[in-house]
């Protein structure tokens, strides 16, 4: 086996390894400073699709993370490439707060259908709507399929069932554009110079972040916080690169044995 190349880039989830909603995972903090001391790229990959990208830097900000706007890669922003891509005026099933984003985007006389988490948006009205538009020939556009997610009161159905059930109902196959999408993570290394083997992903999804990063090249990193659920380790092939408590052992990981 060929020898692994020099660790040169980190990218991190967010919800669910550095935070938790209005709560941030102990230690995190303090563990991103040290690895902005390693001589290695960092970006932030998020699947969420519950508010902007401004709204949630000013989040992290609030907890106290230094982040740039300009480190994070979302999912609404790989769905907006995508919609500018194709020239389509898309039916948004996402947050209202999610939506400027998308400002530019068309939405009259929508001919495709958009779905996110949209807790107040997945009702049969709406999904009905969405049925029609997908029958009549719109594509379905999955911003992403998770399962479900962390909120503080536990663990919440993400957007991945509702998208599954315009599929099932319309015989068709949503584009996936985020996490765990390998398009999603080779655009988040886009500008930064690095190759996938030359990458780390630190996740507390083993699908969507530890297994979407591995099948694109990269190693993935599991961590026992967020979403995690045990035993969640042998639900891919490969199994993650390693798994550890929480995104601060990642780290120490890092800097003690992969530069």
């Amino acid at each position: 086996m060929a020898a692994r190349r020099a660790l040169k880039a980190v990218l991190v989830d967010l919800n669910g390894t550095l935070h938790v909603e209005d709560s941030a995972v102990p230690g995190a903090q303090e563990a991103l400073k040290r690895l902005r001391s390693a001589p290695v790229t960092i970006r932030f990959v998020t699947n969420t699709t519950k508010e902007s990208k401004r709204d949630l830097l000013e989040r992290l900000t609030r907890l106290g993370f230094d982040i740039a706007e300009n480190e994070i890669f979302t999912s609404l922003t790989a769905a907006r490439n995508l919609l500018e891509q194709k020239h389509v005026r898309p039916l948004l099933l996402v947050d209202d707060k999610a939506l400027p984003d998308f400002t530019g985007i068309g939405t009259d006389d929508p001919n495709a259908v958009v779905v996110g988490l949209a807790p107040e948006h997945f009702h049969y009205e709406m999904m009905n709507r969405a049925f029609r538009l997908i029958l009549d020939g719109a594509p379905l556009i999955a911003i992403h399929k998770a399962r479900y997610f962390k909120k503080k009161d536990g663990l919440s159905l993400g957007p991945g069932p509702f998208v599954t059930g315009l599929e099932y109902a319309t015989d068709t196959k949503a584009t996936v554009v985020g996490k765990p999408e390998k398009t999603f993570f080779l655009e988040a290394l886009r500008g930064t110079g690095c190759a996938p083997e030359e990458a780390v992903m630190i996740g507390d999804d083993c699908r969507d972040d530890v297994g979407g990063a591995q099948d694109a090249g990269m190693r993935g990193i599991l961590v026992r916080t967020g979403k995690y659920r045990p035993a969640d380790e042998d639900k891919i092939n490969p199994a993650p690169y390693l798994t550890c408590e929480s995104f601060p052992e990642a780290v120490e990981h890092i800097l003690k044995s992969m530069l």
